[in-house]
């Protein structure tokens, strides 16, 4: 091979080199930061992208989806001077490639240290209790401080939480023996409360048994004393009529002189002008009496035999006065 072939291999070889490193390929959702003579020139984006070799240096791939950090258990004192551990999980993203680059050495360690620090000051600002009924406003308050912080760094904060909270062993057996005291006490309470609705409910049930019992035996009364009554009216117009009946067959003076009475009152009811009433009443019940003699059927008389023509007439002297 002569030198000319030779020369010809090393600058296609040459090309095929620059060729290859000028082509950089980005995928999506990264990013990459492009220096020319060691100075910010651009940031390659996703897509096919051509760069100067030797005079252009690209930097390493930075992603730009959500990122998340577990960081380990920090150690933090409460307001009441209980020491515990507590670990967060904290959820970031890369906004500006070029910031997260120049500005700062080790974005992570500085993320990790500043989320130590955080959480520090807001716990110990906190007692026991206050922390850890209050996930919430603590994860709140860490994001708001560290988005504010790494702002200049080109991450953005999303979301902060407490992953596990660890309190010293004497505390958590406190905490065990006052939960265990507090379920107890709310059982007893429950309990209490359930038998106190039975007793209440069976004593209503008690009361409304007693009105129904009171309400059936107070009608079951009335209904005896009415049929008593019926049962005593119709056996007193039974005697009446059986009275009245007898009465009439054969009146006693009793029920003449009755008779009499009614008899002026139908007088009185009139539309006569004067009433002339005997002043000896029992006359004119003397009278009824005569006349109810009067009026009453005579019975037959047995048929008498002819007296005989040689028996002589006696002559009856109140006979022969009356004619």
């Amino acid at each position: 091979m002569t030198k000319l072939g030779i020369i010809a291999i090393v600058v296609i070889v040459i090309l095929l080199f620059i060729a290859f490193t000028s082509i950089k390929f980005v995928r999506q959702s990264n990013a990459r930061v492009v220096e020319r003579l060691g100075k910010f020139s651009r940031v390659l984006h996703s897509g096919v992208h051509f760069i100067i070799p030797i005079f252009e240096k690209v930097s390493p791939v930075i992603s730009l989806k959500e990122i998340v950090a577990d960081f380990p258990p920090q150690s933090v004192i409460t307001k009441d001077n209980v020491t515990m551990q507590i670990d967060t999980v904290l959820f970031y993203q890369v906004t500006d490639p070029k910031l997260y680059i120049y500005g700062i050495e080790d974005p992570m360690s500085a993320i990790e240290n500043l989320t130590a620090t955080t959480l520090r000051n807001i716990v110990g600002e906190l007692e026991l209790d206050e922390t850890l009924t209050s996930r919430d406003t603590v994860n709140e308050k860490m994001r708001i401080v560290l988005d504010e912080a790494t702002d200049v760094w080109g991450i953005k904060i999303n979301r902060v939480e407490l992953k596990n909270i660890l309190p010293p062993k004497d505390i958590r057996e406190a905490m065990e023996k006052q939960m265990r005291a507090e379920r107890e006490r709310r059982e007893a309470i429950l309990r209490a409360e359930g038998e106190k609705q039975s007793k209440i409910l069976v004593a209503e049930g008690e009361k409304q048994s007693k009105i129904l019992r009171a309400e059936a035996d107070k009608e079951a009364q009335i209904l005896e004393a009415e049929a008593n009554q019926a049962s005593l009216e119709k056996e007193a117009q039974g005697m009446a009529e059986a009275i009245r009946l007898i009465n009439e067959a054969n009146p006693s003076s009793a029920y003449l002189t009755l008779k009499g009475y009614e008899a002026l009152q139908s007088l009185a009811d009139g539309k006569s002008t004067k009433i002339i009433v005997p002043s000896n009443i029992q006359d004119v019940t003397g009278l009824i009496a005569s006349l109810a003699e009067t009026v009453r059927p005579v019975p037959p008389e047995p048929p008498h035999k002819p007296a005989s023509s040689d028996q002589k007439k006696i002559p009856n002297p109140k006979a022969d006065d009356v004619k």
